[in-house]
């Protein structure tokens, strides 16, 4: 089942032309992917017990559509790939106007570093557990680690 999460946007979301600003869309996303953690027990609380935190790689966005100064947005997430032990991963995030038109898609990708040796490590079990909760892709990838 895929996650979704309603938003309620802020005046300063949006730019003079009264559309949602290109930074905002990030900000809702890191959001949402962080709201669906902590839903699904592994919240900073976890992560700051086992001294980790995510990182981004970077993140792909593609716009559809226009989404208008006062609109609210629901994002909806995907698990688009992952390692055999959730070192990396990629979300999808699927952006919604609140007419239900999809009006942007963001691909994240993310791993996890060790917070004291500022180094990628592993997750938890916990994390490969909380990941399953997320809805693959139909085109999921495995990510292989070199």
């Amino acid at each position: 089942m895929s996650y979704k999460i309603k938003f309620h946007t802020k005046w300063s979301d949006f730019d003079a032309n009264k559309h949602m600003r290109h930074t905002a869309y990030n900000d809702y996303a890191a959001e949402s992917r962080l709201r669906f953690l902590k839903e699904n027990g592994f919240g900073v609380d976890v992560m700051v017990k086992n001294n980790i935190g995510p990182i981004l790689f970077s993140d792909t966005i593609i716009y559809r559509r226009e989404i208008l100064l006062g609109e609210d947005i629901e994002i909806e997430i995907f698990l688009e790939a992952s390692s055999k032990q959730g070192e990396r991963f990629k979300i999808m995030h699927h952006i919604y106007r609140e007419d239900g038109v999809l009006a942007a898609t963001i691909s994240a990708y993310l791993a996890w570093i060790d917070s004291s040796k500022r180094k990628l490590t592993k997750p938890p079990v916990s994390f490969l557990n909380t990941i399953e909760h997320i809805e693959k892709l139909p085109n999921f990838e495995e990510i292989t680690l070199k």
